[in-house]
């Protein structure tokens, strides 16, 4: 990556049916802007096809995965070629009979497809029943090569792994990509509601200083109802943001729009940081062999 800027996006959607082709029609639009203030790499938000589909087990949903290469993937490829852009997208992934996975795949210009990531750390909570739905990801923590840069993809819940973040930057992602489907539960209080994304902010800012790359993270937004009686459902909290080295943020959305952002990251600086805060250096690897263990006991 030759170029000292580069001009980074994301999109941040509300989802209301499971109408694949309008969804991905409004996410289309939205890159077109993006594409047009001169944005060279845009972001989309975890599962931006279909409804959050998650908030309970029902075999039926397995019908909306798709193949890798498939339809999406196909739509998508165009898009990126379109507008000559590298374009991170987020696909529930049939690999094959009874075997799916959270999968991100990468776009790259004219070149088509460049790459996937399958998400590692699956959730199992109320609401997210991600485990029922989800193989966990077999690619590793390997960034993906693109002609603007190697980046780390990332999906969700990998969001709250420190040793995700490290392993993709020690395998030189020059910057990291967490497309994320993360909302509270109507009946948390404010307080409770402010604690959790403090805490969603917080963690993904401390993998930017710890790595010394920027953090670009596309949430979902608006409320999706659960099919379950008596469920609550879920109301996503937007607030997608860009974040720099430092784990300065560049850009936040709001909690309840949908909106675009785009900043232009001075990658220049992002080496010098890296010079003067030289983690990488003052690492004692000698001393972690510990950190494979599930617990020390």
């Amino acid at each position: 990556m030759n170029k000292n800027t580069l001009k980074v996006g994301l999109v941040q959607q509300a989802i209301s049916s499971n109408d694949k082709t309008q969804n991905w029609e409004n996410s289309a639009k939205q890159v077109a802007k993006l594409a047009a203030d001169g944005c060279e790499l845009v972001l989309l938000q975890e599962l931006h096809s279909t409804l959050y589909f998650c908030q309970e087990e029902n075999t039926d949903y397995f019908d909306l995965a798709e193949t890798i290469p498939g339809p999406a993937t196909d739509y998508f490829a165009e898009l990126a070629a379109k507008h000559n852009i590298v374009l991170i997208t987020s696909l529930f992934e049939k690999r094959g009979s009874g075997l799916y996975h959270n999968t991100a795949v990468v776009f790259d210009r004219q070149a088509g497809m460049v790459g996937k990531y399958r998400k590692m750390h699956i959730p199992d909570d109320p609401g997210f029943y991600e485990k029922f739905y989800f193989t966990p990801g077999d690619l590793g923590f390997e960034p993906i090569d693109t002609s603007v840069g190697r980046l780390g993809v990332l999906v969700c819940w990998d969001q709250w792994y420190p040793e995700a973040a490290r392993l993709m930057a020690m395998a030189g992602a020059d910057m990291l990509f967490y497309p994320t489907a993360i909302g509270w539960d109507n009946r948390d209080t404010a307080e409770e509601r402010q604690r959790q994304f403090d805490a969603w902010q917080t963690i993904q800012r401390s993998h930017a200083v710890a790595n010394s790359v920027p953090v670009i993270v596309a949430n979902r937004t608006g409320f999706e109802a659960s099919p379950v009686a008596g469920d609550p459902g879920i109301q996503f909290w937007g607030q997608s943001f860009i974040s720099g080295p430092q784990g300065e943020v560049l850009a936040q959305a709001s909690s309840e729009n949908e909106e675009t952002l785009m900043v232009e990251l001075d990658l220049a600086r992002t080496e010098q940081i890296k010079r003067i805060w030289p983690y990488f250096r003052d690492r004692r690897i000698d001393d972690y062999q510990d950190l494979t263990r599930r617990w020390r006991d």
